[in-house]
């Protein structure tokens, strides 16, 4: 057996239902309410009055059993629902990887984007059913909901990476999403990207 075995994983096929988004055997599954996102949304007083009222279901994660364990490559599929907080569009909390290594996403129902950030650079993937999105190693990186019906994508990452979501509190994500309007100056028709800090 070679020396990076490392018990109890054994192969396996995980079977995937595209019109369920469900995966089988199920591994963990993880629910986000508003109440969950504290300190993403620019308008803290509207996050709030969510959080406290309805505290709505923001997106969900159906894992496989693949663990987040080193040499493993865990899969998961997210869905989030359409939304917006004073306009700022429903996203997941964001992450970067305390072990920075690569990651996909690939788009499979809705319309979506990707929003990574390096400290520095910010950049903006239009995610589309089909879309494969690479995320380098070193970007933190978000993704969010454009439309107007839930959006789901398929991730499939290094399980030693590490999540560290206190790192998008503490730095930001370059830029913000919010659904454009009419007249906006958007390169995009659906997504009007603004300064992080507002």
């Amino acid at each position: 057996m070679p020396h990076f075995h490392a018990p109890p994983i054994s192969p396996m096929a995980i079977a995937f239902d595209a019109e369920k988004l469900t995966l089988s055997p199920e591994g963990p599954t993880l629910t986000r309410r508003m109440s969950d996102l504290e300190g993403l949304f620019l308008d803290h007083d509207a996050w709030a009055a969510s959080a406290q009222g309805e505290n709505p279901v923001v997106y969900t994660v159906v894992s496989s059993p693949v663990p987040e364990a080193d040499r493993e490559l865990p899969q998961s599929i997210t869905t989030i629902m359409p939304g917006d907080t004073s306009g700022e569009l429903w996203m997941t909390k964001g992450h970067q990887h305390p072990n920075h290594q690569g990651e996909i996403y690939l788009a499979l129902k809705g319309r979506g984007g990707l929003l990574m950030f390096d400290g520095e650079r910010t950049e903006w993937l239009d995610m589309l059913p089909g879309t494969i999105g690479y995320i380098p190693p070193g970007w933190a990186h978000r993704s969010v909901n454009t439309g107007d019906e839930p959006y789901s994508f398929l991730a499939v990452y290094p399980g030693g990476a590490g999540h560290d979501y206190g790192w998008v509190l503490e730095h930001g994500m370059g830029s913000r999403a919010y659904r454009a309007t009419a007249g906006t100056d958007s390169t995009d028709s659906t997504v009007d990207l603004r300064p992080y800090a507002g």
